[in-house]
């Protein structure tokens, strides 16, 4: 896991809107132009060569001058800007200007970016000329590549960009608040797996066809050792960003643990762990919550967890209607952090298009003690074997808001805190943490204690107790608790320990179902600093 967690850090670091743009040096240069031979394009054609290639042996795209390339680290990378006045599209109406990334140690294969134009594409070249390249800096060497690195969608005032699609088959937008966050991608394989690495699918060429009012859809080939794909992503920008998303996906090889519709993320800390961390920041994550829509329509919510180790949890959910990592908090109280507002980060949705039939969504936590590690992964994973062979072809919407675009009709978890069990006043027992969960009164109104509400509560190991449920006084949300008893469990014995919970009413459910996992040496530490 090691290399696939240093190959996640430096995605998140190097992702769109972390480059600093150096002032512009005195030229005369022309705009980046679709120049190549022109050659008729259509979703249709980029499937049919994704199908093609994916008939042959993978062949990776060559790198020029690579001990060049490897010389732009991070650093040198971070000097190199674009010019502003060779920006493609720039001053075009209401199409969306692009600029284009240098290829540096961290994304050194060529990528090929064509400009479509009435179903013509043609090819925008790469040149040094179109980059501000400062003296000493090893790019001015680069003399053979032929590709970019990615490229970025620039706001109108040309200052910052709402969406860059920079390494492998990852993609990010600026959401609903201009605040970048988590990011998709375009293909999961063998994600957390313990007997073989990751692979990460790269796209190899791209697209851009402009749209009216800014929209822009990029079409994107993939290529991996194992599996080919052809990408369309229309974009929009509209209360947040909305993504229409269509893909064929073809395997070369067997694939262990197959993942569509990926989206990663980060999460270190949040309220049920807090005395677990190190940082003076009372909570620190892009996201913190995986939430779920069935196809029966039940709605569960999962709170994300730093495991003590890396976790992959599958919810079958066939016929899926959607998922998504959310960010619920919303109160700069929480995360005391005016450089990157972590309460600003965008959450994300994916809703299928169609029946996805039968399968799961699947979460993998991988442990993390920083907030620069992309240590979340949630995605839907097909029911059956995925082998050499088999065709996916799938549709979704990604929708970049600050809340789940699906309404609400039950009341929502937000706040899961754990603290000491037992009963204040009195001895408190070993082994027994009690868990308090916050949610709001939504079709509880006008109810309280004594009225009939009740709290539902299942755990996979050891006892629960002192249940109780009610509305928190002078407040609009409700209070569900519970003890959980974990004494029993060898201290050597660190399977977690799973919790089901929802409120009734009358029999009927008048919550989402919660859903936590909790590690039985993490509850020891927890309540050892209470």
């Amino acid at each position: 896991m090691d290399q696939d967690q240093t190959r996640r850090d430096i995605l998140k670091a190097l992702g769109a809107g972390a480059f600093f743009l150096l002032p512009r040096l005195a030229s005369a240069q022309t705009p980046a132009q679709a120049t190549g031979e022109a050659e008729p394009f259509s979703f249709e054609r980029l499937r049919e060569m994704a199908r093609d290639l994916a008939g042959h042996p993978f062949q990776p795209m060559a790198v020029a001058d690579p001990d060049i390339v490897d010389r732009i680290d991070y650093d040198a990378h971070n000097q190199i800007s674009y010019r502003r006045e060779d920006t493609l599209w720039k001053d075009q109406g209401d199409r969306s200007p692009v600029q284009f990334f240098f290829p540096g140690r961290y994304f050194p294969q060529p990528v090929h970016i064509y400009a479509v134009e009435d179903g013509m594409a043609r090819e925008v070249p790469f040149s040094l000329d179109l980059f501000d390249i400062p003296q000493g800096n090893p790019a001015r060497e680069l003399t053979r590549t032929d590709g970019f690195a990615g490229f970025r969608v620039m706001n109108p005032d040309m200052k910052s960009d709402w969406m860059a699609f920079l390494g492998a088959a990852y993609w990010r937008t600026s959401g609903y608040s201009g605040q970048f966050g988590l990011s998709v991608r375009g293909l999961a394989m063998d994600t957390a797996m313990p007997d073989g690495p990751e692979e990460f699918p790269r796209f190899t060429r791209f697209w851009l066809e402009p749209g009216e009012a800014g929209a822009l859809t990029a079409y994107a080939l993939m290529e991996s050792p194992r599996a080919t794909g052809a990408y369309r992503i229309a974009s929009r920008q509209e209360d947040g960003i909305i993504q229409d998303v269509e893909a064929a996906v073809f395997l070369r090889g067997d694939v262990g643990r197959m993942g569509l519709a990926p989206l990663t993320s980060m999460f270190w800390y949040g309220k049920m762990n807090e005395r677990l961390a190190t940082d003076w920041r009372p909570e620190i994550h892009d996201s913190d919550g995986l939430e779920i829509l069935s196809g029966t329509g039940e709605r569960l919510w999962r709170p994300l967890n730093n495991p003590p180790r890396t976790m992959a949890n599958a919810f079958s959910s066939p016929s899926v209607q959607g998922f998504g990592l959310m960010q619920r908090e919303r109160d700069f109280e929480r995360y005391q952090d005016d450089g990157v507002f972590y309460e600003k980060r965008a959450s994300v949705w994916v809703a299928p298009t169609d029946d996805w039939g039968d399968g799961a969504v699947t979460l993998v936590e991988i442990p993390t003690n920083d907030e620069i590690h992309d240590n979340i992964v949630a995605m839907w994973t097909p029911g059956g074997d995925a082998t050499a062979g088999t065709e996916y072809n799938f549709g979704y919407t990604l929708s970049w808001l600050e809340d789940s675009p699906v309404p609400q009709s039950t009341g929502r978890f937000g706040a899961i805190r754990i603290g000491k069990g037992g009963v204040p006043g009195q001895p408190r027992p070993e082994g027994v943490a009690k868990i308090v969960c916050d949610f709001d009164g939504m079709g509880l109104e006008g109810l309280g204690r004594g009225d009939g509400v009740t709290l539902e509560v299942s755990v996979s190991r050891g006892e629960t107790g002192n249940a109780d449920v009610f509305p928190v006084v002078s407040t609009d949300y409700w209070r569900a608790m519970f003890d959980l008893d974990f004494s029993s469990l060898p201290p050597e014995d660190e399977t977690p320990v799973d919790v089901r919970l929802y409120v009734t009413h009358d029999g009927d459910a008048r919550t989402e179902t919660l859903l936590l996992q909790l590690f039985p040496s993490q509850l020891r530490n927890q309540l050892d600093g209470v």
